[in-house]
């Protein structure tokens, strides 16, 4: 007797941070514009990454009325990138869809991003192809992303993604990979599989304010530059044999009208210019090595990269 081929399955991770405001809204519009409307099972996995307001209990809350949602709790913030891998080790889906907690993406592009992967696609994702905000915001975002097109990964969208599905063989590859200080949106790309861009309009931000400050910013730019590129060093590279050619040609001159044009040589104010200009590039380049070194020392801590305080229905198949 044939059985019945089962249905696939969407896991759905969503990272939480102080969102108790976000977390109903978010939930209804998930099931009225996509878990309804298809016929795949689905898990919705909510990681609780240190919230300090009332999230969790908003979590129990909808579990109750929804078994397929799990909880994960951990003990402190370790981040947006670890929560979400937390979420893709405890998937068991056929594909894992990442969506933020803000409402700023449009819940019903899941259904898009999934009809895709069904055609094939490993990987889909959600690419802003404009922005309800702030142009200063808008303006950095969208630098930080065009810098790393060009010096880091050029399979990056220009204007960049926040939304993504991958298909479980690529999950699996993100959890035995385990990398520290590693965005997985730029591991998902680096993998090289053909991906599927659909566009959209981020959306202003309506409930609650953003968890996403501008020190996670500047630490995102820094681990990405720093897993992904070697640009930082060339850099170095560079402005050493810059400044060495510059020097070696300042002396000659120096010499030459010393014993040709009988200048004496003089002037401390500038040699003091020359020297804090050269200190200050050496420290420079001692701060982007001492980065890379930092996370090779942290790698080889083995520490573990998140600590899970509470699981509720992780367990359930």
């Amino acid at each position: 007797m044939k059985q019945k081929n089962r249905m696939k399955k969407l896991s759905i991770i969503i990272p939480v941070y102080n969102n108790e405001l976000n977390i109903k809204p978010l939930y209804e519009k998930l099931s009225k514009e996509v878990l309804i409307k298809n016929d795949f099972e689905y898990e919705i996995i909510f990681v609780d990454d240190g919230s300090e307001d009332d999230s969790y209990n908003g979590l129990l809350k909808l579990r109750e009325k929804d078994k397929n949602i799990k909880i994960i709790k951990f003990t402190r913030n370790f981040g947006a990138y670890t929560a979400i891998f937390a979420g893709i080790k405890y998937a068991n889906g056929n594909c894992v869809l990442f969506l933020a907690a803000d409402l700023q993406t449009p819940p019903q592009l899941i259904n898009e991003m999934y009809n895709w992967w069904e055609k094939g696609y490993k990987t889909v994702l959600a690419v802003r192809d404009n922005r309800e905000e702030g142009k200063i915001q808008t303006f950095f975002s969208n630098t930080y992303w065009k810098l790393v097109k060009k010096y880091a990964l050029e399979t990056t969208p220009e204007k960049g993604f926040d939304c993504f599905l991958i298909d479980r063989k690529i999950a699996n590859m993100i959890i035995n990979t385990k990398e520290k200080n590693s965005p997985l949106s730029g591991q998902i790309l680096w993998y090289g599989f053909e991906t599927k861009k659909i566009y959209y309009t981020r959306e202003k931000r309506e409930i609650g304010k953003s968890q996403w400050t501008f020190s996670k910013k500047i630490k995102l730019f820094i681990d990405t530059f720093i897993a992904f590129s070697y640009t930082p060093i060339r850099i170095i590279s560079g402005i050493g044999v810059i400044v060495s050619l510059g020097a070696f040609i300042f002396a000659i001159i120096i010499i030459f009208n010393k014993f040709y044009n009988n200048i004496p040589i003089q002037g401390w104010a500038s040699l003091m210019v020359v020297l804090l200009g050269l200190s200050g590039i050496q420290l420079l380049t001692l701060a982007i090595i001492g980065e890379y070194l930092w996370r090779n020392f942290d790698e080889s801590r083995k520490r573990p990269i998140y600590v899970i305080e509470k699981e509720i229905g992780i367990d359930d198949k």
